[in-house]
């Protein structure tokens, strides 16, 4: 978008951790070299309980925080934000910075959109290659398959929010003939 003569690129990107936040800011630094302020923000963690935020070079709260306050405001996590300004000639005032940067965020969201992320119990599903076709269908309607490897036999990865349910609907689906076994808990996209 366009204020006054500057003009703000921004971009957000899903991270998994801080490491990968400061990779997308770095990315946008070698990108877009011949700009002047690559400000960031980012909220990691299930609960959201890393916030950072990063002004660079502008006057201090005018472009990291009112990032940080629009993820936060549209609860979102794992994610970073990027927001590249090329100066146009005409200072902008605190508010004008504020503003810009904030908005600059909300644009980038609504053009990206959201994916909910659940915690749900991973389950491994093993069953006979000429069961996979009929399986790989009710399975999808049980839960949410994130993997299928095929070999002498089919295994799906599947995630679901109640292993019992699961686990019975799936022997009753393959008449006994699949193997369910619990690997833990992940987060998946719903």
């Amino acid at each position: 978008m366009e204020v006054k003569r500057s003009r703000f690129l921004a971009v957000v990107a899903r991270v998994d951790d801080e490491a990968a936040a400061r990779e997308v800011v770095a990315s946008a630094r070698r990108r877009h070299h011949d700009a002047r302020h690559h400000c960031s923000a980012f909220v990691i963690g299930a609960d959201a309980s890393l916030r950072r935020s990063n002004d660079d070079g502008e006057p201090a709260g005018t472009a990291g925080a009112p990032m940080l306050e629009v993820l936060t405001r549209r609860e979102v996590s794992d994610v970073v934000a990027v927001v590249t300004r090329w100066f146009g000639g005409t200072l902008l005032g605190a508010g004008g910075l504020v503003r810009a940067y904030g908005d600059a965020v909300g644009v980038a969201l609504d053009a990206a959109g959201t994916q909910e992320r659940r915690l749900l119990h991973t389950m491994r599903v093993t069953a006979p290659v000429v069961d996979a076709g009929a399986l790989d269908h009710r399975l999808r309607t049980l839960g949410v398959v994130s993997d299928v490897e095929y070999g002498a036999d089919v295994v799906f990865t599947v995630g679901v929010r109640d292993p019992d349910r699961f686990a019975a609907e799936v022997a009753a689906a393959s008449t006994g003939r699949a193997s369910v076994e619990s690997s833990g808990t992940s987060w998946v996209d719903a």
